[in-house]
């Protein structure tokens, strides 16, 4: 009862229909791919009128996300967020699509939630509202001028989905529109487990087949994550590679934290793999001892002793993690100067889950030393650990899946969101380059 109660005012606001002939509200498109820039614009304001933008969408369990920031009026009475400040709320500055990154649960929502679709088939819906006057976030604000409702597709028109049982492979694949053939790219999470199909359902968007893999916590895949065999992932870039329309002759692979040295050892020990994108990634095999016939690469633990926990209940796990270069790791290092692909390594220079800055430096000192130069280094002052496709709301301390607590993942709002936004650019450049 109090979440309604709580929720009351805000839904009072939204019934409340703008005065006719005065502000109006237009958002370009209104409907369209979700890792894509909205246009906002805003006019029939009075010159310099104070106004608070706010944006709310609600994810499929029925959770409130929210953001707002502060704008004046051009002296036509007019905005729009590609040109014009926020001066205060989420953000500040020019940032045309702010109000989307700071998306955040609001305040009858428990914290630390990340607003990330379930389900790629429907449209996440972000309604706009104008309201007159500034608000604080979290406060009541004014009432509303003027709204408009914007649809966010993580599933292009013409893009299949398709559901895998392929011998040991689970997951989905999903196909551009067209004949083909196109290039073929894995797509790995970390270590919250099942299936996470958005990115992929986005790189299929942009012409890339993309199979969405999981690794655990997944139909009869193991419950938990405990040791892994290479040749599950093997049989899944044999599968894509042979794809009637995957062009080959090699595939791609990109991983987030777990998903990211996963990524690593694929490239380094399976041929049908020519290009890998870790993003906070580890350098050596971590969390599950990891095979591959006989040859087997430790994996280094977390030791919660070394974990802090602030007056808040947030969880830093920063230096938790074996320390790589303990020579009585070695065994776990991932020896990636044996891949005749190439790496395209990105890192948040303030990643708090784990040191990924350090570890890309590692990768990158023991492909120099064996004469390589297949990598790439994108390294964002400011971004955390979790770089998702542009637009992503930031989540600095989200809730951890398998521990039950909140856990910091580090990174400021603002650099983040244009970490996310550069990033994506160039993880779809690198992978078009390398597979064709």
């Amino acid at each position: 009862m109090w979440r309604a109660l709580a929720a009351a005012p805000v839904r009072a606001l939204l019934r409340t229909p703008p005065a006719r002939g005065a502000a109006s509200l237009a958002v370009s498109p209104h409907t369209g791919p979700a890792d894509e820039r909205v246009e906002t614009r805003v006019a029939g304001l009075s010159p310099g009128q104070p106004v608070t933008l706010r944006a709310m969408a609600a994810d499929e369990r029925g959770r409130l996300f929210q953001s707002c920031a502060h704008y004046r009026a051009d002296s036509r009475g007019e905005l729009h967020l590609g040109t014009d400040a926020s001066h205060g709320g989420d953000y500040t500055g020019v940032e045309p699509m702010g109000l989307f990154w700071s998306l955040a649960p609001a305040g009858m929502e428990k914290p630390y939630q990340r607003l990330v679709p379930l389900s790629t088939t429907a449209p996440m819906k972000v309604e706009v509202l104008v309201h007159q006057g500034h608000s604080l976030p979290g406060s009541i604000p004014g009432p509303v001028m003027a709204k408009a409702e914007v649809r966010r597709l993580f599933t292009a028109p013409g893009v299949r989905r398709i559901r895998l049982k392929e011998g040991v492979i689970r997951g989905s694949l999903f196909l551009p529109p067209g004949d083909g053939p196109f290039p073929g790219v894995i797509d790995m999470y970390g270590d919250e487990g099942g299936l996470i199909e958005f990115r992929s359902s986005l790189l299929a968007t942009h012409g890339f087949a993309t199979l969405s893999l999981p690794y655990f916590d997944f139909e009869d895949l193991p419950m938990i994550l405990k040791d892994l065999k290479l040749e599950y992932f093997e049989e899944a870039a044999r599968f894509l590679q042979r794809h009637p329309k995957v062009k080959g002759p090699g595939v791609g692979v990109i991983g987030t934290g777990k998903g990211a040295d996963l990524a690593l050892s694929m490239i380094t020990f399976l041929p049908e793999v020519v290009a890998a994108v870790s993003i906070s990634g580890c350098s050596s095999n971590t969390v599950a001892d990891l095979h591959y016939g006989e040859t087997t690469l430790p994996g280094l633990r977390f030791d919660m002793e070394k974990v802090t926990v602030s007056e808040s209940g947030v969880y830093d796990v920063f230096e938790a993690l074996d320390d790589p270069t303990n020579p009585a790791n070695s065994s776990s290092v991932i020896p990636i100067e044996k891949a005749e692909g190439h790496f395209l390594l990105v890192v948040g220079e303030d990643d708090r889950m784990w040191k990924s800055s350090l570890y890309a430096e590692l990768a990158i000192r023991r492909l120099r030393q064996h004469g390589k130069d297949n990598f790439e280094l994108l390294s964002y002052p400011g971004a955390g650990h979790r770089i998702d496709p542009p637009s992503t709301p930031f989540c600095q301390v989200a809730m951890d899946r398998v521990l039950g607590v909140p856990v910091l993942g580090g990174g400021e709002s603002k650099a983040h969101a244009h970490a996310q936004e550069h990033s994506w650019r160039r993880i779809q450049e690198f992978l078009h380059l390398h597979l064709g």
